[in-house]
């Protein structure tokens, strides 16, 4: 018989139904034990929770822990001085603040152990110096509030108040060089009419700049930019300015001298402001601008536009070259940031040569005066040598284009403006002589008219 038949019954059911699991359970083991996973995974505490668990006790009851960089061991000579110099490096010690949900003040004993340590990475560092934190109201926007004891030198500085003196110096020259008798109460009005037109120019001219004076060094704190007076306020200064100015120099002293003013004004604002960022012509515009206010003194005299006050706006004219031109040489890079366009930054080479030949002007310039009988002929025999001191360091500025020369150059300008004016008061006609001196051609003609009458 076969073996199938010697099987009893029971032995051959238990074989069906091993059978039947072998079959279907090697099936379902995958799916039973990715079920068990998850169970796991749901109801047991995982690696990663167990390891944030530990983390979160060390930081809340460790507040001084730290973190420290291995040392090195001695190594043996090395070959290589890389090698040597890593291990001659100095050990730094990194601090690590606790992190916690809520900021709890650290005691005593934790602030003190802070300190040292601090101090003994201060030691170890050696050459690095500690940066000092900053508040944090410091970095934070504030609002600036105009106080009214800050008033008045915000409004000096927004109407330039050192070039408004020099402007009104120059036209107080101009005024004293004038043929006619002194007369004071008109020197005041002209002094005064001036001043405010000067302060209005400024500050529409600061008005119209405060974009391209943020990005300048030299111009980056005027009260417009910091915004310590609103555009509001500053347009309304230069109205309450330029108004009453010309109003004065108008009525109070001649037409054409506030003809002048206003002339002066719309010129620096209108024309000048606007072609710095277009043209290098703006030098010769700012020029004209500069050279006015002694005519304006002359025209507030004499009441007449002659030879003598233009003699006086050519001297202004010429000066302003020199100066301005070694001024703009050491400011290129703030210029070239504010992009404004300057004979320093695009043409440095005609910036030299320009300074140096208005100052030789300024030589034949004294000569001429004498010419035009305003001054005596010791005039130009006396300011010959702060003429060629001028023009000796104008050549040095031509030749070197360095900015020890072009900083000579602006100091020197300075002083040479007011020597020159005075020495050119002192030397000045008087009106005596002027006087005498028509009354003897009239009288030289009246005879000649004698003469030639039967």
């Amino acid at each position: 018989m076969s073996a199938a038949r010697r099987c009893s019954p029971p032995r051959a059911m238990a074989g069906l139904f091993i059978w039947h699991l072998k079959s279907t359970g090697i099936r379902q083991v995958p799916c039973h034990f990715v079920h068990l996973c998850r169970v796991a995974n749901d109801r047991l505490v995982t690696f990663q929770y167990f390891n944030f668990l530990k983390r979160m006790y060390v930081t809340q009851y460790n507040k001084d822990l730290s973190q420290r960089a291995k040392p090195k061991s001695d190594s043996v000579a090395s070959p290589f001085r890389e090698l040597q110099q890593l291990d001659q490096e100095k050990k730094v010690i990194y601090k690590i603040r606790p992190i916690s949900p809520v900021h709890q003040p650290l005691s005593e004993t934790s602030s003190r152990n802070e300190l040292r340590e601090v101090k003994s990475a201060a030691e170890a560092e050696g050459s690095v110096t500690p940066v000092r934190a900053e508040p944090k109201d410091d970095r934070q926007w504030k609002e600036m509030k105009l106080r009214l004891e800050d008033l008045p030198g915000i409004l000096a500085r927004l109407s330039k108040i050192k070039l408004t003196a020099l402007v009104v110096s120059t036209a107080s020259a101009g005024f004293a060089m004038a043929p006619v008798p002194f007369d004071l109460t008109c020197f005041l009005l002209a002094s005064l009419g001036t001043g405010l037109a000067s302060c209005a120019a400024n500050s529409i001219n600061q008005f119209f700049e405060v974009p391209f004076d943020s990005n300048m060094n030299r111009t980056k704190n005027r009260p417009l930019v910091r915004g310590q007076i609103s555009p509001l306020l500053a347009v309304c200064f230069a109205a309450s300015c330029g108004v009453p100015g010309i109003a004065l120099l108008t009525l109070g002293v001649n037409p054409l001298t506030g003809a002048l003013g206003a002339f002066n004004i719309f010129l620096y604002t209108c024309c000048y402001t606007p072609m710095k960022r277009m043209s290098i012509a703006n030098t010769w515009v700012g020029a004209v601008v500069g050279a006015i206010p002694p005519v304006m003194g002359w025209t507030a005299a004499t009441g007449t536009l002659d030879a003598g006050a233009l003699l006086l706006g050519g001297i202004l004219y010429s000066w302003q070259f020199p100066h301005f031109n070694a001024l703009s040489w050491g400011l290129r890079e703030d210029y070239s940031r504010g992009g404004y366009c300057m004979m320093s930054v695009t043409h440095p080479g005609l910036c030299r040569r320009v300074a140096l030949r208005h100052c030789l002007a300024l030589i034949g310039l004294s000569t001429v005066a004498p010419v035009l009988d305003i001054t005596t002929w010791t005039f130009p025999v006396i300011s010959l040598p702060l003429n060629l001191h001028i023009s000796y360091l104008a050549f040095r500025f031509y030749r070197d284009a360095d900015r020890s020369s072009s900083r000579k150059l602006f100091f020197c300008s300075l002083w040479h403006l007011p020597m020159l004016l005075l020495v050119m008061f002192t030397c000045k006609k008087s009106f005596l002589e002027k006087e005498d001196k028509g009354d003897l051609l009239g009288g030289d003609h009246g005879r000649a008219m004698e003469i030639r009458l039967p």
